[in-house]
């Protein structure tokens, strides 16, 4: 009988299920680079794109509804840090690995990276196959670093600095900066900062341009989670209803 296996023949060996492709989520302000990086990560037969979202609040939604294996995202998102995107995304899609694609390549930026807890770290100038092995990396459970962030790491720990990603972010912050933050976060606006501390606005306003740069933050609503998240309003006898601060700040 057509295709039945003849007698004392060896039936062909049962082959493996191929595995499913791993599922990516890419979060990125600029369309052109989603488009560019959709078609280069295609080719790769193991790799699916699942989604794009180009904001934070678009990026949230498709997370939790894809449960995407990785999410690929930049750190400078309109009105929101990415950095916060790690922290929300841990809460709707638990089990999605999360890299930060970024042109960011300051100390600053990696150890907020890190300390957001994202699994990965790579430079936008970065190899294609390097990429491709980040996602690899990370969805099998491992961290990763590309190269250039990788050497830089190292050279802070060679040199006796504090291993990136093992230090609380405040301490880049100086005192001033953090007094500027906590009155930002309660809802105060420069002019009110500058009057308490007896500073001039132009003043208030570079101590915070400069915190925001170190922390990996854009905006007042940025400010204000950041501080909540890390108790300083309750330190500082500013502490306040979380949902009435953030609607202060313009969440």
């Amino acid at each position: 009988m057509a295709g039945s296996v003849q007698e004392g023949a060896e039936a062909p060996a049962a082959q493996p299920a191929p595995h499913a492709p791993l599922t990516l989520l890419l979060v990125d302000d600029h369309t052109m680079l989603r488009e560019g990086l959709r078609s280069l990560l295609e080719l790769q037969p193991d790799l699916h794109v699942v989604g794009e979202a180009g904001t934070f609040e678009a990026a949230i939604e498709l997370a939790g509804r894809l449960q995407p294996n990785v999410v690929l995202t930049d750190i400078g998102l309109p009105g929101r840090s990415g950095l916060l995107l790690v922290r929300e995304l841990r809460k709707v899609s638990p089990a999605s690995r999360i890299v930060l694609l970024t042109a960011h390549a300051s100390e600053e930026y990696i150890r907020a990276g890190l300390d957001a807890k994202a699994d990965g770290y790579v430079l936008k100038d970065s190899g294609h196959a390097e990429l491709v092995t980040a996602i690899r990396t990370v969805a099998a459970g491992q961290q990763f670093l590309c190269k250039a962030v990788a050497s830089r790491v190292l050279a802070t720990y060679l040199h006796g600095g504090d291993p990136v990603g093992s230090r609380d972010p405040l301490r880049a912050v100086t005192s001033r900066e953090r007094q500027v933050l906590t009155r930002i976060a309660s809802g105060h606006s420069n002019k009110a900062v500058a009057r308490e501390l007896n500073l001039s606005v132009k003043t208030i306003e570079k101590h915070r341009a400069n915190l925001m740069r170190k922390l990996g933050l854009h905006n007042a609503a940025d400010i204000t989670r950041f501080a909540l998240s890390h108790h300083l309003l309750a330190q500082e006898g500013g502490a306040g209803d979380a949902s009435e601060l953030l609607k202060l700040a313009g969440s």
